[in-house]
């Protein structure tokens, strides 16, 4: 499949005319998206996509315009709007697409990321599964009053990318994935917790993992209340923490940085992070959700360590960001799909482990505040001037085990703060179905404020 799209795409470079590079982007997905709610099915899409974008550059004018078809006829003429597009384009002297330099070096990394399995599995197979995890789940603990929700997605995709200059890529990945949330009472008091499983193939999905997962990080919580104000050592879940990661992305981005909105700006080769703190994108893992050989520009992913030791390397680029900033790209074209143009971002954000494990960062912490849920989190952080303040649920940590159950308070530090007061990390390193993964993190204190 990705043959015949890879032609379609040179045949689209090949109609470049004088002073112009073209760039063609197709895509074919099929993605499957399934909802259950009180035992039955809610909600469910079964998709198939076709499409195809395309760059004019001409005179330092960008024009970009996109068909949800791969018709020949429809892309003639998606190829003529984008030509027409430049024409009303400002001239920026940037503009330009990726050039036989930007992938002379470096070679795409061999990854497995497509699974035949995933494709002969039937809808009705997937539907029976999720129904079967809502059921599972309302029958695993007594304490269990039912299931606030039940999903499974997965997806297909396959691209290709040719432009004038001889840039060609392709791209084949599944993924799936499926949670569960559960609802379990005390009393007049109602907790939710969920579960979850990632997988490139269906069967590896879990229902029994799904199931304990949320029935332990529901239960646990089950009394939980409001506690005085303190400053307290704070635990952060492998869920947490790749929110936490999430939202620190922005601050690597080089478009961002250009614009003056990083909290890194100015600081490369300086310390930004614990002495012992290293943080790597690396779509070259095959074990990230968010992999892929090349990026949205064609050009071969590379591992980029931006924060090693805790000094700051350096920020991701496209292309573009990196002619601005007198630099090379790292390879962190991102697009969102074939309905719009490369920007910039993460793909395989995570910590390096650390030596610990969870069990031994809970026992060396002494009293401490666990965090297994926060609210607010994009509301309550600031990715320019790193003020983080944000709603959070969790357990006190006494003696190396788990004591009373809090909710109802809000943590506060700021991101350049809590870099630098990272204590331990675990190697418990969780794969989450987006860009970013985590793992237990311990820091030295937060300020947590409740009655």
């Amino acid at each position: 499949m990705t043959a015949e799209l890879l032609e379609i795409c040179r045949s689209v470079a090949a109609s470049a005319q004088v002073g112009e590079q073209i760039e063609a982007y197709a895509v074919r997905t099929r993605e499957t998206d399934i909802e259950v709610f009180d035992g039955h099915v809610e909600s469910l899409s079964v998709a198939g996509i076709d499409g195809i974008g395309v760059r004019v550059v001409a005179d330092c004018r960008q024009g970009f315009a996109w068909a949800g078809t791969l018709d020949p006829d429809v892309v003639r003429d998606t190829v003529e709007d984008a030509r027409d597009n430049a024409g009303f384009a400002e001239p920026d002297d940037w503009n330009g697409l990726a050039a036989p330099d930007d992938v002379a070096g470096v070679v795409a990394a061999d990854l497995d990321l497509w699974r035949d399995e995933l494709l002969s599995v039937s809808t009705d197979a997937k539907v029976e599964f999720v129904l079967s995890l809502d059921e599972a789940l309302r029958g695993a603990d007594t304490r269990i009053r039912g299931v606030e929700s039940a999903s499974y997605g997965d997806g297909a995709i396959e691209s290709a990318l040719a432009s004038s200059n001889g840039v060609e890529a392709v791209l084949r990945r599944t993924r799936c994935s499926a949670s569960a949330a559960a609802l379990a009472g005390a009393g007049d008091r109602t907790q939710s917790g969920y579960g979850f499983a990632v997988g490139r193939t269906f069967g590896a999905l879990d229902p029994d993992e799904i199931v304990a997962m949320a029935v332990e990080r529901t239960v646990r919580m089950l009394g939980a209340r409001q506690i005085a104000s303190r400053r307290i050592p704070v635990i952060l879940d492998p869920l947490v923490t790749a929110s936490f990661l999430g939202v620190l992305a922005a601050a690597f981005n080089g478009e961002s940085m250009l614009k003056g909105r990083s909290l890194f700006q100015d600081r490369v080769g300086e310390q930004v992070a614990a002495r012992f703190l290293q943080i790597i994108d690396d779509p070259t893992d095959d074990a990230m959700m968010g992999a892929a050989p090349h990026d949205a520009e064609g050009v071969p992913c590379r591992r980029n360590a931006l924060v090693v030791d805790g000094v700051l390397q350096g920020f991701l680029h496209n292309t573009m960001t990196a002619r601005r900033a007198a630099t090379t790209t790292t390879a962190s074209a991102t697009r969102a799909g074939f309905k719009g143009t490369p920007g910039v971002g993460v793909r395989a954000l995570s910590l390096s482990p650390g030596t610990k494990t969870p069990e031994q960062i809970l026992a060396e912490a002494g009293e401490a505040f666990y965090v297994q849920g926060v609210s607010g989190l994009h509301s309550g952080t600031n990715p320019i001037s790193g003020d983080f303040s944000v709603g959070a649920e969790g357990l006190l940590v006494r003696g190396g085990t788990f004591a009373e159950p809090v909710r109802e308070v809000t943590i506060a530090s700021t991101l350049p703060r809590m870099l630098l007061d990272v204590v331990d990390i675990g190697t418990d390193l969780t794969y989450l179905p987006g860009s970013t993964a985590g793992q237990t993190l311990l820091l030295a204190d937060m300020t947590l404020s409740g009655s």
